[in-house]
């Protein structure tokens, strides 16, 4: 049932539940869920980190996690499109805020947030991460791989991010060479997808480039995602540059030749298949972007994680109920179906 108060994000008594409040006004925490620390009983924890001190262009993506709740507040009101169902009904999504970041010590940024999402994670809810500039996944990443081991990473991304990095850089353009390098992430079961740059070296990472998924379905990426990742606990993050600049020019490195929305959307929309333990939304710069397209684009996207969130408790709860018409093995902790 919804719940028909104002200000939802500070008045809901409950974690489930849809919000029903006017589009234009209220509390703007994602998708109008509760803002709270306590994260006990949480299925998933949307999380902001408001960080660009890593970028190597266009700075602004500290603002990012503002806009994408901004442009979320248009999503609550009805069933999620394309899901068909009120995602919290059963979901019990918590807004956590905002991480607390020291901006005169950058070199203290990895440390605090991967602290920060341990403590998260340790709860067992799954962790929706809105940037922030992609420095940030690098610490995330780290977080769930010492949970999960190393980790199949799925990176919708304009840019391969691994050029080269001393293990001490503060730059979201080599982290994915050092999680290779430490063993976070394990570049066999690895894809990016929509690269449209040069970079020194792939380390083995599986490329989809953005002139191939051009002529290519969205239901063919989505299988050559699943079959690259072959059901390893996977982490997805979403650079918003992946997006070509028609659809996502409010980003700090913006690459013409992209991918559309839809065509993107409806891949998410079809990777039910893998085991996503973590996701995170990057690169959302608000100061660039035209009638709030660009954090329209990341709301979506963070939408259908929890879409797909959605979708595995219900099957779940299907298993339970001892209905097996239709339903799915689900592993472990994070999205499977």
């Amino acid at each position: 049932m919804a719940n028909h108060t104002i200000d939802n994000a500070f008045t809901a008594r409950s974690k489930t539940g849809a919000a029903f409040e006017p589009t234009y006004s209220g509390a703007l925490s994602f998708m109008r869920r509760k803002y709270t620390k306590d994260v006990k009983g949480a299925d998933a924890v949307v999380w902001g980190i408001p960080f660009d001190a890593a970028v190597t262009n266009r700075p602004g993506a500290r603002f990012g996690p503002q806009a994408i709740r901004r442009a979320s507040a248009i999503l609550d009101n009805d069933p999620q499109y394309p899901f068909s169902r009120d995602l919290f009904e059963h979901l019990a999504v918590v807004d956590y805020g905002d991480c607390l970041l020291d901006s005169g010590n950058h070199q203290k940024t990895p440390g605090t947030i991967e602290r920060e999402a341990a403590k998260i994670l340790k709860s067992g809810a799954f962790l929706l991460t809105l940037g922030g500039d992609h420095f940030v996944t690098w610490p995330l990443l780290k977080a769930h791989a010492a949970i999960h081991g190393p980790l199949a990473l799925v990176q919708f991304d304009a840019h391969q991010d691994t050029w080269p990095d001393d293990g001490k850089r503060i730059d979201h353009g080599s982290f994915v060479g050092r999680a290779v390098k430490e063993g976070i992430i394990d570049p066999d079961r690895s894809i990016q997808i929509g690269i449209r740059t040069h970079a020194p070296d792939t380390f083995g990472i599986k490329i989809l480039h953005g002139h191939e998924i051009e002529e290519m379905r969205a239901s063919d990426i989505a299988y050559a995602i699943v079959d690259r990742t072959g059901g390893k606990k996977t982490y997805l993050t979403f650079d918003i540059d992946c997006l070509d600049p028609a659809y996502a020019p409010g980003t700090g490195t913006p690459v013409a030749g992209g991918p559309s929305s839809a065509k993107i959307l409806s891949t998410l929309r079809q990777l039910n298949q893998i085991d996503i333990v973590g996701a995170d939304v990057v690169e959302v710069a608000p100061a660039y972007d035209h009638a709030d397209i660009t954090a329209i684009a990341g709301s979506m996207v963070a939408m259908q994680y929890l879409g797909l969130l959605a979708e595995r408790k219900a099957r779940l709860e299907e298993l339970n109920n001892g209905n097996h018409n239709g339903a799915a093995v689900i592993q472990g902790q994070g999205i499977q179906s």
